[in-house]
């Protein structure tokens, strides 16, 4: 038998306090959460999840799951930038069908106010459509984006991504190429956030 001393164990969770995440004011500063430590500045830099009914409260924008990282922290409230979303593997599973075409495209984009993102957008068509066919679609999703992009500062590009404005302004313009069931970013990441001069 080992004959281990018993040790009084200082409780950390008794030393740790617990800051509310919330959401940036472009996702409506939402609470995402909390999270203990015993030192705030430990939380800069993590990453928590939600999903888009977190945020929304509407119960179809389940199938989203969002990404915030912590940038400070100001009393109790942790605030956040959006890092990124994707779709679930559940959800992504559902939108294939036999005997129809996935167009898939990866682009990076940069935002009117230099951040720098990477997006997967994803159109399933009706039918099986043609190579060349798809290639005018994956045109077509490319001009949107930049063009969404060099417009739109990082906040503004983001919540198109998200809300889904940008995935419609896709399928409005890319249906005239063939019959579309379903137009989606089904996956976003911030790769560049410009430093602040100080």
């Amino acid at each position: 038998m080992s004959s281990k001393k018993k040790r009084r164990v200082r409780d950390k969770w008794r030393d740790k306090k617990w800051y509310t995440v919330i959401s940036p004011p472009y996702f409506g500063g939402v609470e995402l959460g909390t999270l203990p430590t015993e030192n705030s500045s430990k939380l800069v830099g993590r990453i928590v999840d939600a999903t888009l009914y977190d945020v929304t409260e509407d119960y179809t924008h389940q199938y989203l799951k969002m990404f915030f990282r912590i940038t400070d922290v100001e009393g109790k409230i942790a605030h956040t930038i959006f890092k990124g979303h994707e779709y679930s593997q559940d959800y992504l599973r559902s939108l294939v069908r036999r005997r129809t075409t996935r167009v898939d495209g990866i682009f990076n984009v940069t935002t009117k106010d230099s951040y720098q993102m990477r997006l997967a957008v994803c159109a399933f068509t009706l039918s099986r459509i043609k190579t060349s066919q798809e290639r005018v679609i994956r045109s077509i999703v490319r001009r949107i984006i930049e063009g969404k992009a060099t417009t739109l500062t990082f906040d503004e590009f983001a919540q198109e991504v998200v809300l889904g404005k940008i995935a419609s302004d896709i399928y409005n313009e890319a249906k005239k190429i063939a019959p579309l069931r379903h137009v989606g970013v089904r996956k976003s990441k911030l790769t560049l956030q410009p430093t602040v001069a100080a």
